[in-house]
């Protein structure tokens, strides 16, 4: 009976572990749906007010859930605030690139950045971290790679949006991985830090005349609900993170830029050159290797398989 209840209490904690995943991937996959509801706001001023907003907010989850604790050991630690600096940056990048995309409508190809993130995250390992890269890894890898070249070559540019996305979000996983904070605290200590910078040049902004925060009630409230859109995603995602095994949770994150690939054939109606679906396909294929990989070592390295 006690085995009974501890299996169906396990099996409860994960299928709540399961839809709080689902929740935040599908809001961060539907994120281009709000951002495209911007009538003339330009992507800088966006990513100011996504910047104190997101900030403003935390502040309040934070006291609700009494993380205060974390903060205030983080930010009596210089030595610390170093690399949650640079994870501010990376994420201010990484949200203003994404802004842009989805205002400029090449949501497809932040779309292939989010898809390629896992495999500039095992790339960076291996170069920064010298990690062990897996057979299977590497030519995920290298498909990678090819992906990339075919762009190059066939659309003549260099496809800089995904490039900009994948390599600034895996930076930021490889340099959050260093900072002892959880995602909620950390994301808060660096939207604090860049608080100060989004506050004066939003007030520049409006003192000069050409800000758009009080243009009109509909923009306003975007402006304000790009801060709160920040945070609920990531509060999602720490409640799947605390429940489920991490191997179900990669399988989980590709549905965010399945969403968003879905999104801008569907909706925004963006052209998929030939060039653009022969890279989807080398990545699609990537990914399933390094998934495959990852699912096999776990497996083979887990308790229950040793003991069959």
């Amino acid at each position: 009976m006690v085995k009974s209840a501890n299996s169906s209490s396990r099996d409860s904690q994960a299928t709540k572990g399961v839809t709080l995943g689902l929740g935040a991937y599908v809001m961060w996959g539907c994120f281009p749906l709000f951002f495209a509801l911007f009538d003339d706001v330009p992507a800088p001023e966006i990513l100011l007010h996504r910047i104190i907003w997101s900030c403003l907010f935390l502040v309040i989850l934070v006291s609700v859930l009494g993380r205060w604790s974390a903060v205030i050991s983080a930010l009596r630690e210089p030595s610390r605030l170093g690399r949650v600096l640079g994870c501010a940056i990376l994420i201010a990048v990484n949200w203003g690139i994404y802004i842009y995309a989805v205002e400029s409508r090449q949501v497809l190809q932040a779309s292939l950045g989010y898809f390629l993130t896992p495999l500039v995250n095992v790339a960076l390992g291996m170069l920064i971290l010298r990690e062990r890269m897996h057979r299977l890894q590497g030519v995920a890898v290298v498909l990678a790679g090819i992906a990339i070249a075919i762009q190059l070559i066939g659309l003549g540019e260099l496809p800089w949006i995904t490039l900009v996305l994948a390599f600034s979000f895996g930076t930021y996983g490889l340099l959050r991985k260093q900072v002892p904070l959880d995602g909620l605290s950390g994301l808060f200590v660096e939207t604090l830090l860049l608080f100060p910078i989004a506050l004066f040049f939003a007030s520049w902004l409006g003192l000069q005349g050409s800000g758009h925060f009080l243009e009109s009630p509909t923009t306003t409230a975007l402006l304000i609900t790009s801060g709160i859109i920040t945070a609920l995603p990531l509060l999602a995602f720490a409640g799947a993170a605390r429940r489920l095994r991490l191997a179900t949770l990669g399988f989980l994150m590709y549905i965010n830029p399945s969403i968003q690939f879905g999104i801008a054939l569907l909706v925004f109606h963006e052209p998929l050159a030939p060039q653009q679906l022969a890279s989807f396909l080398l990545i699609w294929v990537g990914l399933a290797l390094y998934s495959w990989s990852a699912w096999s070592s776990r497996a083979r390295t887990s308790p229950a398989s040793s003991h069959k």
